[in-house]
């Protein structure tokens, strides 16, 4: 592919057997060696494609065969691009949308970056042994977030609909909706079965692998969130009030309501706003 490696792009860690994940540059690549090639789910921001590629070819020599990309933002479709139009890219139908409205893929030399195949409840790519299981349960960080499981290493790559314990990002020009997010995840956590662990979307270190029940938690984060949230319209409560009015179980002490991702005011506001147009 063209484009040279970008810098940030980690070392390549394998979590499971033929399961690896490249962090940095971005939100978290998986890389999926199959028995025909590599499946690589979410391919960072843009020209970083040759520094996937040099990570991949350390662990194998095949050749990369399929993207998925868990949903529209640069971060984790931005090097699409930089892989022969040969490469099937696979999303929700939602995050297709969201992808042909963006910079990234308007010119002709890009636009191979784009979606080949898309679904709207579940789909599975490959089989046997190399079974994907892709969901689509509803809006959260986007209106197209993909689930990812690798159904027999029963790991699951969760994209950014839980990207860090903390705040989400929750993008309402794509869709986004803080009002269902915890909702969606609870779908999630139903509809799911045999996951154990979770590649999240930004969580990197030595302990970046998180359990099943971490997934879980983050959904009821953010329905308690969204209770808080209620609570204080109801009780004609501004913003910022019901930020520092904000108290979460012990569980979620660990949790950060500051940082990249937002704030709590400025996730209180985008759910009274949310709130308000719904009521309408």
């Amino acid at each position: 592919g063209g484009g040279g490696p970008a810098q940030g792009v980690g070392k390549i860690e394998k979590v499971a057997e033929n399961l690896y994940m490249v962090p940095g540059a971005g939100g978290n690549t998986a890389v999926f060696v199959t028995g025909n090639g590599v499946v690589l789910v979410d391919t960072k921001n843009p020209n970083t494609g040759a520094g996937i590629l040099e990570k991949v070819k350390a662990v194998t020599s095949k050749p990369v065969t399929h993207i998925i990309n868990t949903h529209t933002h640069a971060d984790h479709t931005g090097s699409n691009a930089d892989f022969p139009a040969t490469v099937e890219i696979v999303t929700h139908e939602n995050t297709a949308a969201n992808m042909m409205k963006m910079k990234n893929f308007a010119e002709d030399a890009t636009k191979h970056g784009l979606p080949d195949r898309t679904y709207k409840d579940r789909l599975t790519v490959l089989s046997g042994n190399d079974a994907i299981d892709l969901y689509y349960f509803g809006p959260a960080h986007t209106s197209g977030d993909t689930l990812v499981v690798f159904r027999n290493l029963r790991f699951m790559h969760s994209g950014d609909m839980f990207a860090t314990k903390g705040l989400p990002l929750i993008d309402t020009g794509n869709g986004g909706s803080g009002v269902e997010y915890g909702a969606t995840i609870e779908k999630a956590a139903k509809g799911i079965k045999g996951v154990e662990s979770v590649i999240p979307g930004h969580i990197t270190g030595d302990n970046f692998v998180q359990k099943w029940q971490d997934f879980v938690d983050y959904g009821e984060f953010n329905r308690l969130f969204l209770t808080h949230v209620r609570e204080a319209v109801k009780a004609g409560k501004g913003a910022q009030q019901a930020a520092q009015e904000l108290v979460l179980p012990e569980k979620f002490k660990g949790y950060s309501l500051t940082g990249l991702r937002g704030g709590p005011d400025a996730n209180i506001t985008a759910n009274m706003e949310e709130l308000k147009g719904k009521a309408k």
